[in-house]
């Protein structure tokens, strides 16, 4: 009588192999998170850059409407009793919203607008007074960037975005009171220009005419005032 060989006794992972194991994985995931992470914040700046240029060209067909007049300060996205940009020109309020700002998205009055006029721009001291002919160097004046002066001034706080369609406040000179950036670790900010291009600019707040960010010359060769 012929007799069977016995079954294969399958060996289960030892300690030290289930070890091994454990560190690989541990060891690739804290390769590929700081890389997921940079990724998303890219894609928000991304995102970012595009809410500005769409709201220049909006703003700039405006402006074509109205003589070159801005819209009265605070209300420029548009309410329901007072139409500007929304809805006339756009359909959406979702494009006021930076991806930075964490608020719930809403289609109403109270909609989240995370940016700002500059200051400057409606200053009669300056001479402006929202007519934009009178801007010297549109090329080089900021016209808008992201607005987060209340609270910590922090991006990454939600209680530091308080302008909503009803209430978009003027963005201060030199960004103050925001003490921070909304991207690349704080370090980097994006703003829509007078001629209505953006860029990414080194973040550098000060409370007087200059930053974002000074560079050759004193008040900087980007610039709060309109009258450079």
């Amino acid at each position: 009588m012929t007799k069977s060989s016995p079954p294969p006794v399958e060996s289960a992972f030892t300690l030290m192999e289930v070890l091994v194991v454990m560190a690989i994985i541990i060891g690739l995931a804290a390769i590929l998170i700081p890389s997921l992470g940079s990724s998303l914040e890219s894609a928000k700046a991304t995102k970012d850059l595009s809410n500005l240029r769409q709201i220049g060209a909006l703003m700039q067909t405006y402006l074509n409407d109205k003589e070159q007049i801005l819209p009265t300060t605070a209300i420029w996205p548009g309410t329901s009793l007072t139409p500007v940009l929304y809805p006339k020109y756009v359909g959406t309020r979702r494009v006021f919203q930076s991806p930075f700002d964490k608020r719930p998205s809403l289609e109403t009055d109270l909609a989240p607008v995370s940016y700002s006029i500059n200051h400057n721009l409606y200053d009669p001291t300056v001479g402006v007074s929202g007519n934009v002919l009178k801007i010297v160097s549109p090329a080089s004046t900021f016209f808008m960037a992201p607005t987060y002066i209340a609270g910590t001034g922090n991006p990454s706080n939600p209680s530091s975005w308080a302008g909503t369609a009803t209430s978009a406040p003027d963005l201060p000179i030199g960004g103050n009171g925001e003490t921070r950036g909304t991207h690349r670790s704080g370090q980097k900010i994006n703003v829509l220009f007078c001629d209505w291009h953006t860029e990414a600019l080194t973040f550098g707040p000060a409370s007087i005419d200059g930053t974002f960010q000074d560079t050759t010359h004193p008040l900087g060769l980007k610039h709060w005032d309109p009258r450079q």
